[in-house]
């Protein structure tokens, strides 16, 4: 069977360990452009986070923040934001265990702590820039996915039976950080939703990943 879309990772993927895409991906990449196939970025990252990629490789759609914010030839068509009541109470506990968030939007993201070491760990560790701060971001757009740091151990508090946060996921993605999507979100529903769009069955689709 011919394939009619394909997605792909960034990290182990597209990158290699330098952050860097290898010539014979790139070479890949076009010979599927030759082919008239969809191409998708499908990430847990933030578009803003992975434009550099995008554009090397000349895709304008993808699949971003864990499958929450999803974006076809530059048009999005598909979203399943954080509520902002449970995002407020994420952040006032998060705050009382002295644990920085980022809140992620579609064009920006913020930290509600000042240069915590945490924050800067972890985007250092992906070659990007550490996010500025701007308090309680989430009362001023829509936030897809929140990064939560804390150690391993410490991430009972939020993901518990007892913590207030049933219709979240927390996905550990780091030492420090874990992503934070809605309960029912996945890469796997954001790429359901594009091939919806486009009318295409999941059969006809392949996705490339690390995991």
């Amino acid at each position: 069977m011919s394939y009619k879309a394909v997605f792909f990772d960034i990290d182990g993927t597209l990158v290699n360990e330098e952050k860097v895409i290898p010539q014979d991906t790139i070479d890949a990449i076009n010979q599927l452009k030759q082919q008239d196939i969809a191409l998708f970025i499908a990430t847990g990252r933030a578009p803003y986070y992975f434009g550099h990629y995008a554009e090397q490789l000349g895709i304008d759609s993808y699949v971003s923040f864990n499958g929450s914010y999803v974006v076809h030839q530059g048009n999005m068509v598909y979203e399943n934001p954080i509520s902002v009541k449970t995002l407020e109470v994420l952040e006032n506990l998060a705050l009382s265990h002295n644990h920085p968030i980022v809140m992620q939007g579609a064009e920006a993201g913020y930290a509600n702590h000042e240069e915590h070491p945490y924050v800067a760990e972890s985007f250092n560790d992906l070659h990007v820039e550490v996010p500025g701060y701007r308090s309680s971001y989430w009362k001023e757009a829509k936030v897809y996915q929140a990064l939560l740091y804390c150690e391993s151990h410490e991430e009972s508090l939020y993901t518990s039976s007892e913590a207030p946060f049933a219709d979240l996921s927390f996905v550990r993605w780091h030492r420090v950080a874990t992503d934070v999507i809605p309960g029912d979100g996945s890469k796997a529903k954001g790429i359901e939703a594009v091939l919806k769009h486009l009318g295409i069955k999941p059969e006809e689709a392949v996705a490339f990943g690390d995991g």
